[in-house]
């Protein structure tokens, strides 16, 4: 089946999925320090020439995830499907360009020629999900054409031929949830009713487009996508139930019974890919995407999982190059975005990385963790770096920033505080239980909540900063039972190991202060962390090793 030309009765090409939040054996998605979301989050960016297009926004997700993440595939290079609802878009201020050696100045701004052709909802036919990809990044390429757009399918009626196109449209918008309800009255209707099970997924509802999949794959049984995403969907259902033994066990025994040529495809692959990497077989996981990307090259969600799976082994530029392919493709995706901007990061290309994470400030000016992670790459951009300033900064204030996210609160009380945006324990001490209180939905159950979380790291509603501090120092001392020896390389602090920042971020968020602090975590609870995997788990024990010491379980 041609990419960009699926008929009716070929319903398929595949389009971007969310980032599959891995279970198990399967490394989370990267995320910097918030969870990364179930569903991709597209955005609307500037228009930008060749190389300068560095950043796009991503699934859940997985990875991420990512992974997101959680958690993607498209097939059609320059369209792509986003898995997540809608997030919410702005007018953009020009440039990515800020971060990089300044051009210089023009007489005149000229209006950026359209690198895609215009999309006419209304008029233009649209004989398959394939034509849908083609047009979706006209629709994504400017913050105008975006708005523009969405405003045209809001004004459009719900029913007959104008509701069937109005139902693609809110797909095309990334407004999955929505555009799922809407297409269930064209079920009737091959490329609404494929396009409904991509909201599904999109919408993070696999299990819903199974069926739809399934009678899809039944009609046209020559067909890979219909079945790859049958299969893929049935995985995800699968592996939501937190079995995942069975869930492997089931898929690959259903892609066993397939012919030859669907295990040879880019879907067949990527599933096999999938499944080696769930059962911990990274490096034939791998290869099975390398091949999938081989057989189809703008099959995103597959991209996805290269990307993420080849930097969390080690292989930096197969996991650059991936994820920079992403970044080419419109709609961009929130996750892409972080994970690509960490990697820069980590390659010391902090320019690039600046430019990933303002793509998403830009777009989400309320993303507080993207914000943060653009102070630090702009930090970084003036490459210098006051170590001494470093060791005397308060150690202590690295307990405060540990994110919300990492405890483990009910869905109420986590929503409360998000609303309220307390992101960190820092945010949280400041409260008073009568601001607490006075939140709608916040209740005496959730204060009971919080004051445990609290209590368990010395500290209590109401405090200063300074207070806090101080609390937790007194806390620390007497857990530890000990005097602080200088010289016990043990008490020194973890700035002495002159971590990556991926690597020093993972041990401060999980509450490390010191030498020995580290030392008290495993290999698999540092490698279960986000954006954590065996190139930062090596450096970390080289960097022990220099003061003889190891990891918990190591001994």
């Amino acid at each position: 089946m041609d990419n960009q030309d699926v008929s009716p009765e070929q319903p398929g090409a595949n389009e971007h999925q969310p980032a599959v939040q891995p279970t198990a054996e399967q490394p989370t998605a990267e995320q910097p320090a918030a969870e990364q979301p179930a569903a991709e989050q597209p955005i609307a960016v500037p228009h930008h020439d060749g190389a300068e297009s560095v950043a796009h926004d991503a699934v859940q997700h997985d990875a991420v995830q990512h992974d997101a993440m959680h958690q993607g595939d498209g097939h059609h290079a320059g369209a792509a499907d986003p898995d997540a609802a809608h997030a919410g878009t702005e007018s953009l201020p020009e440039p990515m360009e800020a971060y990089h050696s300044p051009e210089p100045e023009e007489e005149e701004e000229l209006e950026p020629v359209s690198a895609h052709a215009p999309f006419d909802l209304l008029e233009d036919e649209i004989p398959s999900f394939g034509a849908l990809l083609a047009a979706r990044p006209s629709v994504f390429e400017t913050p105008k054409t975006f708005d523009s757009f969405n405003r045209k399918v809001d004004g459009l009626e719900a029913t007959g031929e104008t509701g069937r196109r109005r139902a693609l449209g809110l797909w095309m918008l990334g407004r999955y949830d929505e555009a799922a309800e809407a297409l269930a009255a064209f079920e009737d209707d091959d490329v609404a009713c494929y396009t409904r099970g991509r909201s599904l997924v999109s919408a993070g509802r696999a299990a819903e487009a199974v069926a739809i999949f399934n009678a899809l794959s039944s009609k046209y049984p020559e067909e890979s996508r219909p079945l790859g995403d049958m299969l893929d969907a049935q995985l995800d259902a699968n592996l939501s139930s937190g079995d995942v033994e069975s869930a492997i066990a089931a898929t690959e025994q259903a892609v066993s019974d397939q012919s030859e040529a669907f295990r040879s495809s880019a879907e067949g692959l990527h599933l096999l890919g999938r499944l080696a990497e769930l059962s911990g077989n990274y490096t034939q996981a791998i290869e099975h995407f390398v091949a999938s990307r081989g057989a189809d090259p703008t099959h995103r969600r597959n991209l996805f999982r290269l990307a993420y799976l080849s930097e969390r082994v080690g292989q930096e530029q197969l996991a650059l190059d991936a994820y920079e392919t992403l970044a080419t493709m419109l709609p961009v995706d929130r996750a892409v975005m972080v994970n690509l901007g960490v990697l820069y990061e980590d390659l010391g290309q902090d320019q690039d990385a600046a430019a990933c994470y303002d793509t998403i400030v830009r777009t989400d000016r309320t993303d507080r963790f993207a914000r943060l992670y653009l102070k630090d790459a702009k930090a970084g951009m003036s490459m210098f770096y006051d170590e001494d300033l470093e060791k005397k900064e308060d150690r202590l204030n690295q307990i405060l920033r540990i994110p919300i996210t990492d405890f483990e609160l009910s869905v109420r009380a986590r929503n409360c505080l998000n609303k309220m945006d307390i992101m960190t324990l820092g945010d949280l001490v400041k409260k008073t239980e009568s601001e607490l209180l006075s939140y709608k939905n916040f209740g005496e159950t959730s204060l009971t909540e919080i004051k445990e979380i609290l209590a368990s790291k010395g500290l209590r509603l109401g405090m200063a900063r300074e207070e806090a501090v101080a609390s937790i120092a007194k806390a620390r001392t007497a857990q530890e039972g000990r005097d602080l020896d200088p010289n016990d390389p043990r008490n020194k602090p973890i700035s002495d190991l002159k971590l990556s920042i991926r690597a020093r971020r993972t041990v401060e968020n999980i509450g490390c202060l010191t030498l020995g602090d580290v030392t008290a975590h495993s290999e698999e609870e540092l490698l279960g962390m986000p954006n954590f995997g065996v190139t930062s788990l090596l450096e970390l024990r080289n960097r022990l090793a220099e003061y003889s010491l190891t990891l918990k379980g190591e001994d």
